[in-house]
Parts: structure tokens; sequence; C-alpha cells
């Protein structure tokens, strides 16, 4: 299995999807540098990608932030003995107090091993991994990308690869996942490297965005 572990695996990968993509070499060149997005696989990333669902960047941080603040190191077992205490302190919704909580449960139960979750093909990752409370295939696709190191995964529910993507090949309406993961079959077997790219294409565009408004 491929995996994206360094600032080489990335080079390598947008390569390949320019050749196999001629569209990609011009959302390359506006892209500017494409971040390699790794972290060390565990509750405490899944966690994180948890809590940054659907908001902000800029909020999913710092509500993060809070709770590794409050619960310091963050793992399963420590979180279930701090109790909903930090999880409200830090700013988590209910729903995702509840899906914290039920996920620290199994992992440190022994339900699920997720450090072992990312040898395994991310079919059968996935589902897996969307048996979790709190877990959708978004979550999994996100912990795959960047915990698990996976060069082959798109998360096409992700709101900014779906405006990226409209904005970066000229559509004019923001495709919805089903439209998406298909356009990306076309960037196989290095979608997560196309995914990194057009983040940080988004992140361009936002910026031009920005200045524009100024």
């Amino acid at each position: 299995m491929q995996r994206i572990e360094t600032l080489e695996d990335i080079a390598l990968g947008l390569e390949a999807l320019v050749a196999l993509d001629g569209r990609l070499a011009a959302v390359h060149r506006a892209s500017g540098d494409i971040p390699l997005r790794r972290n060390a696989p565990g509750f405490a990333s899944l966690a994180s990608i948890i809590v940054s669902q659907q908001v902000s960047r800029a909020s999913a941080d710092a509500i993060f932030g809070r709770l590794c603040r409050l619960i310091d190191p963050l793992t399963a077992e420590n979180l279930l003995v701090a109790g909903q205490g930090p999880l409200v302190e830090a700013g988590l919704s209910r729903a995702k107090q509840r899906a914290m909580t039920g996920l620290a449960e199994h992992v440190a139960g022994g339900a699920i091993d997720l450090d072992a979750l990312c040898a395994l093909q991310a079919e059968e990752a996935i589902t897996l991994m969307t048996a979790l409370p709190g877990v959708g295939p978004w979550t999994a696709q996100v912990y795959l990308l960047v915990s698990a190191g996976h060069a082959d995964v798109f998360p096409a529910g992700d709101v900014a690869l779906q405006a990226a993507v409209a904005q970066a090949l000229g559509w004019e309406v923001r495709p919805d996942a089903s439209r998406l993961a298909l356009e990306a079959e076309s960037w196989r077997p290095w979608r997560s490297v196309a995914a990194r790219l057009f983040w940080a294409y988004y992140r361009e565009m936002r910026g031009r965005e920005a200045l524009a408004v100024g």
C-alpha cells in the first residue's frame, strides 16, 4: 500500500496527477506549497477530526487547543476519568460530547485499535470506523488521509474540496459528494494528494477573496 510520509511523496504524487489530468497543472501553479498534513495516529488525532466537523479551521483549532489543555495528555482513558466537564468547557457541542465519550469508551475498552486500522485497506477501515459513534465517512476518510497516510483516499463530502474543485475546474455549481467522488476516480491512485492539492488551492482562493473584499 502506497503511503504519504514525506514531502517527496507529495511531489511524486503531484507529478503523477498532472500526467493523469492535465487540468491539474494550472491548479498546482495556483496553489503554492502543498503541506504534508500528517498527524500521528491514535485517539487524539481522531478526536481532533471529530472536533473539526462542520466548523471552521480556526474554531476547531481553538476548541481542540482548549481540550488538550484541560485533558493533558488527551487519551481515551484520561477523557473518561475527566468526565463531561472539560468537553463542555472546551466548547464542544452536545453531539460532539457524546461522540467523543463514545469513542473513548470503544478505544479504552479495546473494541477498536486506531493504530491497527491504519494497516487496513481503506474500504475495510472506513467500514469499521463508521460503526463508531459520531464517525461518518468524512471523518473516517480524513483520519486515513492525515493519520494513516493512505495515498488514495478522497473525502468528497468536504465542503472546502467541493468549492475548490468547482472554482479550479470552472464548474458553475459546487458539486455534491457523489459528483465529486466520481470526478476523483480519475485521480487514482493518488486521490489523497489530489485532496491536499485542492485544500491548498482553497487556501489560496480564500486569500484572494479576502484581498478582493479588502
